[in-house]
């Protein structure tokens, strides 16, 4: 069998959960064959590998988003397209529906200079048509180049390299779920879309948080993601969500309930098992953070909890273990800010190996404004370690079960509160049978519910369904 795995900003570039996911996945697979296809902003993205490639991945191809081809062709200028697919274009641009099956053949079917195309006519008039019915209290330059910047991305997935596969899994939807979406048309086999986050409402609150678009055009990228989102629900043959209430939420956004599987992540319950714990002359309880220091996972409340936490305790230390170059422009602000508050033992590691340092943490924390179903929790109930999470995504389902009644695994606060997280931190701190209470139950949990081994399996079974027929839908 030969798989098509798709990924957006991550494998093998990117350290992280959705890397660690896939590089496992291979791992637990390697009678499958696998060609990635990695998907990044521009190339500069893709320095170094951060993984030693298995020897069952065949290839890997990458698209840049931000590429363009701006070739001087005068053919190409005076393409003109038919009426079907002027009115698949508009819709796709300023419909409510969309003519995918059309779009995809246009670009699979002719050859297309991206440059032409967003310069030409036909896209020129559909722009100039619907900017003086709706937009005309803005610049039209501003309008039409941003028409331009919004589908540049799009179109360049459109016109990427495919492969035949058996099967086209893709890690999202977004520009990952296009790339399936495309594959799948062209070559007629069946297309599985996983969704660690909720794509569609990840870059809606990215955008209405941005300062880099402002005002109506907020709404026309939104309004763009939503319908990338809706052709990757039309066409793929089983879509997987990591929880229930992620699996209602694509229902919700236009999904068939029939098309949809819930099969959460997975770690070996043993991957710590013989790590070294904490040394007997350790004065530090130890708090340990495991994650990428960038915006979303909120560094900064985390420093300020800590800070708060550290003027009651002062035996806590700090850890912050994770890339520090994927945003070192964030990275240098959250240094500056423990040096600002004058908080002393906090250590920011870089990227580390976690089995290294997981046995000395006392705790972990993970302090993120969105998570779908994170991979840190379940490392961390592996060492048997209480937890604190921000209250989003499954992390609630995770720390107080969602499969049995066993108690919590540490503690759930509120988004950006610093004092509930100082408190959660406090409490911990001063109630050693606490945390091994706490920590022996996320062991249990994930050994019981969350064993990769019987979760690849589920998805080894869904291969197999879809590639012989027996489980596809669409």
């Amino acid at each position: 069998m030969k798989v098509c795995l798709i990924v957006e900003g991550a494998y093998p570039y990117v350290n992280g959960g959705m890397s660690n996911w896939v590089q496992q996945l291979m791992l637990r697979m390697k009678d499958v064959e696998f060609v990635i296809q990695s998907i990044a902003a521009n190339r500069n993205e893709t320095k170094e590998f951060k993984y030693e490639i298995p020897e069952n991945c065949l290839e890997i191809q990458e698209v840049y988003l931000l590429d363009d081809d701006y070739i001087e062709d005068k053919k190409q200028k005076r393409l003109k397209m038919t009426n079907q697919e002027y009115e698949a274009f508009e819709g796709l641009l300023f419909g409510s529906q969309v003519d995918w099956d059309t779009i995809i053949r246009f670009f699979a079917e002719k050859e297309v200079s991206l440059n032409a195309l967003l310069s030409g006519e036909d896209f020129l008039s559909m722009v100039l048509n619907y900017y003086q019915e709706n937009f005309k209290r803005v610049v039209f330059t501003d309008f039409l180049w941003t028409m331009r910047s919004m589908y540049l991305p799009l179109f360049t997935m459109l016109k990427s390299r495919t492969v035949e596969a058996d099967l086209y899994h893709t890690a999202s939807s977004g520009y990952a779920g296009i790339w399936g979406c495309m594959q799948k048309s062209i070559y007629q086999k069946p297309f599985l879309m996983s969704e660690h986050g909720i794509y569609t409402r990840e870059r809606e609150e990215e955008i209405i948080k941005a300062t880099w678009v402002k005002g109506i055009y907020k709404d026309l990228w939104i309004q763009q993601f939503r319908k990338i989102g809706t052709c990757c629900y039309e066409y793929a043959d089983k879509v997987v969500s990591l929880f229930e209430d992620a699996r209602k939420f694509q229902v919700e956004l236009g999904c068939r309930e029939d098309k949809t599987i819930v099969i959460p992540n997975g770690m070996d319950p043993q991957k710590f098992a013989d790590i070294p714990g904490k040394a007997q002359d350790d004065p530090y309880i130890n708090v340990g953070a495991l994650l990428r220091v960038v915006p979303i996972k909120d560094i900064k409340t985390l420093i300020n909890a800590f800070s708060l936490a550290k003027e009651v305790n002062p035996k806590l230390k700090l850890w912050i273990m994770g890339s520090l170059e994927q945003d070192e422009d964030y990275a240098r602000e959250c240094i500056q800010l423990v040096q600002e508050l004058k908080v002393p033992d906090v250590e920011f590691t870089g990227i580390i190996q976690a089995r290294d340092y997981i046995g000395r943490m006392d705790m972990m924390i993970l302090s993120s404004l969105s998570e779908g179903q994170p991979i840190a929790i379940l490392e961390g109930f592996t060492a048997k370690k209480p937890f604190i999470t921000t209250n989003v995504g499954n992390c609630k389902g995770l720390l107080e079960g969602e499969f049995d009644t066993w108690g919590r695994a540490g503690y759930v606060v509120p988004i950006m509160s610093a004092s509930k997280m100082a408190q959660a931190i406090l409490r911990l701190a001063e109630d050693e049978s606490l945390r091994r209470q706490m920590g022996e139950i996320g062991f249990r949990r994930v050994r019981s519910f969350y064993d990769e081994k019987d979760i690849f399996n589920r998805y080894r079974t869904l291969y197999q369904e879809l590639v012989t027929g027996s489980g596809a839908d669409a």
